[in-house]
């Protein structure tokens, strides 16, 4: 459970007063630039008009960072390409341990002791397949790998003043906590096991081709611990690909609240808005990371992990029992890995922080074909389709980044990092801190060309549903229905297009 979850209720809505405070937070000139810079970024960061040709530094979507390394299953575990000496020598370090396989305790290999009680992987890579994402069950009764179950039931009014104050993220189901562990330490049951299956839906396309999309419906078989609380809710999640954090870390907070219009004052349907959660000390920032934006860094992200997909402590996040909770008192009973000669936690600091230097330095690959008429012209029709009102194509990272290589790059992420409402298909009904549960963060798309080149399972959309791109783009709804329509009702060529052009990202 992480530290500042543990704060009283009362501390917490003794500060709600300060947490509506930071959400009407606006966006500020940047102060990391000169005047001269500023005008730069500005020129550089319009949208295109000019799809004729590709624009100037494209090809290299997360700037001197880019990796250029063969294109293979390896192609998003390279570090960032402009790392100096002692920074792959970090990534390397990192490398090791996100790699690495912990055990339960007692162990006698005592510096990876420590996995559970209760978890869903021994590795970090078990779910980040290659760096890449996971994937969804191909068909019902097929293991859920690299996808897990989020839990919560609805909050009391002063566990929802806690959530306000972003004291509390979530209120996990009483016996089973706030995540579905599939797996557990010898002598413990696991929590249950995840079961997905699918519903066919038909849609038809402009010209008559027809796409079945797959609805999943979740469910938890083999309950280990009694039965859930009734009005507990459940959602699916798959994990995300890993490249490309560190530079959207190093995105200006100002140029992401530059793009929210939360009563879609503008009138164009798409009214994002920021999510705000506190940090690893205490202070409000955005929520950058994440499906619904939860952790505004890697390090915070990367302790949630480890508590919550491994069971094991961090010093952001301290329980040795990770996500057991009170009522699994057999759980709570169970040797932890903790090793005074190696440190307080499991993960000590050090550790943290090397992880963490790796996932910032996961580097981006190179864009392909981005003169190919058919990749021009699918770019076009992305812009004419409303896609980029939400996937903004680029941003100049800040000059004072935390780690150097990362600093004043023009990137191309694809995604504005705010929360929008993605409609009735997509919502897990599900409430996260501010995001209701119809809200999702708009992910990156730089990458998602060669998700499959690295894990040819890949599937996409937060519980990946999605087989294809084209399957993702048609569950788009909510602020993005008008742009899921346009996709619709496209001559097939021009959808082929738009579908090579993110194919090349």
């Amino acid at each position: 459970m992480h530290l500042l979850v543990r704060m009283s209720v009362p501390l917490a809505a003794a500060v709600l007063t300060a947490a509506f405070a930071v959400q009407a937070k606006v966006a500020k000139p940047r102060g990391d630039l000169s005047p001269r810079d500023r005008a730069r970024v500005e020129k550089v960061t319009r949208p295109a008009t000019d799809f004729t040709e590709a624009e100037r530094f494209e090809r290299m979507q997360a700037g001197a960072a880019t990796t250029t390394k063969s294109l293979n299953a390896d192609i998003f575990s390279h570090p960032s390409a402009n790392l100096e000496f002692d920074g792959q020598e970090r990534f390397l370090l990192g490398n090791g341990l996100f790699r690495k396989d912990w055990v339960s305790a007692p162990s006698s290999t005592q510096a990876s002791d420590g996995l559970g009680p209760l978890f869903n992987a021994r590795a970090c890579q078990s779910c980040h397949i290659k760096d890449g994402r996971g994937h969804a069950p191909a068909k019902a009764g097929d293991p859920a790998t690299s996808l897990l179950v989020r839990l919560s039931v609805p909050p009391t009014q002063e566990q929802e003043k806690a959530i306000l104050a972003g004291y509390l993220s979530s209120v996990g189901e009483p016996t089973y906590g706030g995540q579905m562990q599939d797996f557990a330490a010898a002598g413990l049951p696991g929590e249950g096991h995840v079961r997905i299956d699918y519903e066919d839906v038909l849609v038809r396309l402009s010209g008559g081709e027809t796409v079945h999309l797959r609805k999943p419906m979740l469910s938890i078989e083999n309950l280990g611990y009694g039965p859930l609380q009734p009005d507990a809710m459940l959602s699916a999640r798959v994990a995300p690909q890993m490249i490309g954090l560190g530079l959207l870390e190093a995105v200006d907070e100002g140029d992401v609240l530059a793009r929210e219009d939360p009563d879609d004052a503008d009138g164009d349907g798409i009214s994002g808005r920021a999510r705000w959660v506190r940090d690893e000390a205490g202070e409000w920032k955005l929520g950058r990371f994440g499906w619904k934006g939860n952790a505004a860094s890697i390090k915070q992200q990367s302790a949630d992990a480890f508590s919550h997909d491994m069971g094991l402590s961090t010093p952001l996040a301290p329980d040795h029992w990770g996500e057991c909770t009170e009522a699994q008192t057999a759980c709570r009973a169970m040797p932890h890995g903790a090793q005074p000669r190696l440190g307080e936690q499991e993960v000590p600091g050090d550790l943290l922080d090397l992880v963490t230097f790796y996932s910032q330095n996961l580097a981006v690959p190179v864009r392909r074909d981005i003169e190919d008429p058919a990749v021009l012209a699918g770019k076009k029709a992305f812009y004419e389709a409303g896609c980029a009102g939400c996937h903004t194509p680029k941003y100049v990272t800040r000059r004072d980044a935390a780690v150097p290589a990362l600093a004043f790059q023009l990137i191309w992420p694809y995604t504005d990092l705010l929360l929008h409402d993605m409609g009735d298909g997509l919502a897990d009904n599900r409430p996260e801190g501010t995001a209701t549960g119809r809200e999702w963060r708009t992910p990156p798309l730089w990458g998602i060309g060669l998700a499959k080149t690295v894990n040819g399972e890949a599937t996409f959309l937060h519980d990946g549903r999605a087989r294809t791109l084209l399957e993702a783009i048609l569950w788009h709804g909510g602020e993005a229905e008008a742009a899921r329509e346009k996709v619709v009702e496209m001559e097939k060529a021009e959808r082929d297009n738009l579908i090579r052009f993110l194919e090349s990202l």
